[in-house]
């Protein structure tokens, strides 16, 4: 079976992108270093088998889309989804860090929230506990 290694996102700043995946996930960072252009800057950070690559461009204040735009906009990712052991201590991790969780629920077979970094991205937290 085929096994999902990475996802690249851009981002404004990866250092602190990737300390804010570090401190709620747990995760470590891999490898850091100039882009394959040369042009930006990349950090990966996950776990031995599978990473993000946050990646900052040239020009950090790209515009940021609307938190519910890529939905509509074919070809946009629209959330990345985690699974954690605790989600009542994700969630408390997640307020720690300032960020505001919404979107609770409950579903078979699992439950979830989501919250949006700095950054605009969208992750969802779920638990299978």
């Amino acid at each position: 079976m085929a096994q999902l290694e990475h996802i690249n996102v851009t981002v404004s700043d990866p250092k602190r992108t990737a300390a804010m995946l570090s401190a709620l996930f747990g995760w470590t960072i891999r490898w850091e270093g100039a882009s394959m252009d040369g042009a930006g800057y990349t950090i990966h950070v996950g776990s031995d088998a599978t990473y993000l690559a946050i990646y900052s461009g040239t020009n950090p204040t790209q515009t940021v889309p609307k938190a519910d735009a890529s939905y509509q906009t074919r070809g946009a990712m629209n959330h990345i989804g985690v699974v954690v052991p605790d989600l009542d201590a994700a969630e408390a991790k997640v307020k720690s860090l300032g960020f505001q969780p919404t979107s609770h629920a409950d579903y078979e077979p699992g439950c979830r929230f989501y919250f949006h970094d700095d950054d605009g991205i969208e992750f969802e937290l779920i638990s299978y506990d």
